[in-house]
């Protein structure tokens, strides 16, 4: 399904704009990227093998304590004093999530956290590459009929699927993938489908946006990692780690007001 998606979807974009118009920049960002990306599903599903989904995804997620320090001096973005309380609380509702209030050193070192936190600078990583990618294409002319992030979602889809296939699939043998597969496919689908939602509207917002706070404002899906937990997975989240994700919550509505 995943294949048939991404196949018609490139088909499209090929068909959807003029090569040539994209800034030669902005090709060396879709390979930079697609190695950033692809390392970071691979480390994302080791992540996931070891840990619960409400200890991993909110280390996944801290990126808005990492990306200020290199989008203000990188891209040349400034950040306001509400902003940065923003983003300071979404850390520190993060942080609760991540640890439950526990300033134990075993508290950040619990299974499945070493992948999550090479998943985090992943994510650093290709944050700023496709804010810079988008902001050029954003200055650049454009006569196809697809929107600019349309296009790039699927340029980086294609080079991270090089980078992410051969890994996962010294991980996984074929016979295993094609079960999984014939029994999961409805929900991979979706998956895919949301993907593709949700990280165009990121790229639109990408090319007006500063970095920092488009990210910190993705970070609310910290929230629902633990109500997912919590209710289809059985996880039982304690009380700080709730009120982390309240935080999380707050600090991108501060972030949202006080831009």
């Amino acid at each position: 399904m995943q294949k048939c998606f991404f196949g018609l979807g490139l088909a499209a974009t090929l068909a959807g704009f003029d090569p040539r118009e994209v800034p030669a920049p902005v090709w060396w960002l879709v390979g930079a990227t697609g190695v950033a990306h692809g390392l970071y599903f691979y480390w994302m599903s080791r992540a996931f093998e070891g840990g619960a989904l409400s200890l991993v995804y909110p280390i996944v997620r801290s990126t808005p304590a990492f990306l200020p320090f290199f989008a203000v001096g990188w891209l040349g973005e400034s950040v306001s004093a509400p902003a940065a309380a923003g983003i300071a609380i979404v850390v520190a509702g993060i942080w609760l999530v991540h640890t439950g209030g526990d300033l134990r050193w075993r508290a950040l070192v619990a299974p499945g956290t070493a992948f999550a936190y090479l998943t985090l600078l992943a994510t650093v990583a290709y944050s700023l590459a496709d804010k810079q990618a988008m902001a050029r294409l954003s200055e650049a002319p454009w006569s196809g009929p697809l929107p600019r992030s349309v296009v790039y979602f699927f340029l980086i889809t294609g080079a991270n699927a090089l980078v992410f296939v051969p890994l996962a699939a010294r991980r996984v043998p074929w016979p295993l993938f094609r079960e999984v597969a014939r029994g999961e496919w409805r929900r991979a689908a979706a998956a895919v489908a949301m993907s593709f939602v949700s990280y165009t509207l990121i790229l639109e917002a990408y090319r007006s946006a500063p970095a920092s706070y488009v990210v910190a404002v993705r970070q609310v899906s910290v929230l629902f990692a633990v109500g997912i937990g919590a209710l289809w997975l059985q996880e039982r989240p304690s009380r700080p780690r709730v009120v982390g994700a309240l935080a999380t919550v707050a600090g991108v509505a501060l972030i949202a007001l006080f831009p």
